[in-house]
């Protein structure tokens, strides 16, 4: 073929390549759409599949429990224990409409809050760095162990008379019966944190020059973390098995004390009232402390 020709055949076929690009950006150009909105849900399902599941179970077991609750106290029914007093779903729910209309409830619960927040608060600021120091300083782990040891058994509601005694008021009493109860077991797993640090960490810091204090921060400390959050999680819980029980004893406000009252005045939905209060707050206050442990420990949550 002459170069003319060659030319012009060149020039007729151009057009048509042309064209096939042009056509082919037109099938590309849709790709870069968002997805539709199913095609987000059906994504978003599939990443909290399981928190989905474990929130429909545990609607299930509380629906469940609410209908046998109400079964056996409709037909009073008497099998090794009896549901003859016990007052039914409904009647404390009735008593929770009047109870949140009714300001004196409502102090009840700010008055515990307080006293758990008070007494908790003081054994963390006391137990963290006690359990550090302790596990840190051989010296002091021996002065101060066998002493919480002996210590660390007596129950809550042993403390009361003794904390009459100590305290000149029953609301110092109280918080101070509530801090036993924390603190120990906050103590114990800070203890039991510092226990368990790798000490190939300890001298690889020391190798590379770092000091007490920074050994402390950068290698003890991150490490006792998890079990210094175990050790809140399950002081918490006793703080509340320490104030109730004082507040039944001794005290003359708090949701303890509400509820013993209630029993004293023959007031069953009352009873039933308290405790759900009591098991909420206590379920309130864990679950704070979970999320803080989240918020300083992110890498255990991936």
């Amino acid at each position: 073929m002459s170069g003319p020709a060659a030319l012009r055949s060149e020039e007729e076929t151009m057009p048509a390549a042309v064209a096939v690009t042009d056509t082919e950006s037109a099938h590309i150009a849709p790709a870069h759409e968002p997805p539709a909105f199913g095609a987000l849900v059906l994504r978003w399902y599939r990443l909290n599949r399981e928190r989905l599941r474990a929130i429909v179970v545990g609607a299930l077991s509380l629906l469940t429990f609410l209908i046998v609750w109400h079964l056996l106290t409709k037909y009073r029914v008497v099998f090794f224990v009896r549901f003859t007093n016990v007052p039914s779903p409904l009647a404390v729910y009735e008593s929770f409409t009047r109870a949140i209309h009714d300001p004196k409830f409502l102090m009840h619960i700010l008055l515990s809050c307080r006293r758990i927040f008070i007494g908790f608060s003081l054994a963390a600021l006391v137990g963290v760095p006690l359990g550090l120091i302790m596990g840190r300083y051989k010296l002091i782990h021996e002065v101060v162990f066998p002493v919480a040891e002996v210590l660390r058994p007596i129950p809550a509601i042993a403390w009361v008379p003794m904390a009459i005694m100590l305290w000149p008021s029953n609301e110092q009493s109280i918080v101070f019966i509530t801090f036993l109860g924390s603190f120990f077991p906050i103590l114990v797993n800070t203890l039991h944190g510092m226990s368990l640090v790798d000490p190939v960490l300890v001298r690889a810091a020391q190798c590379l020059g770092a000091r007490e204090r920074s050994i402390f921060r950068e290698v003890y400390f991150p490490a006792s973390l998890p079990h210094i959050f175990t050790g809140l999680t399950v002081g918490m819980g006793v703080a509340w098995v320490s104030l109730i029980a004082a507040e039944m004893i001794s005290g003359q406000y708090g949701i303890g004390y509400f509820t013993w009252e209630a029993y004293s005045l023959v007031q069953y939905a009352d009873i039933a009232l308290g405790m759900i209060a009591i098991g909420v707050l206590g379920l309130g206050s864990s679950f704070l402390i979970r999320g803080g442990g989240r918020l300083v420990m992110p890498w255990r949550s991936t």
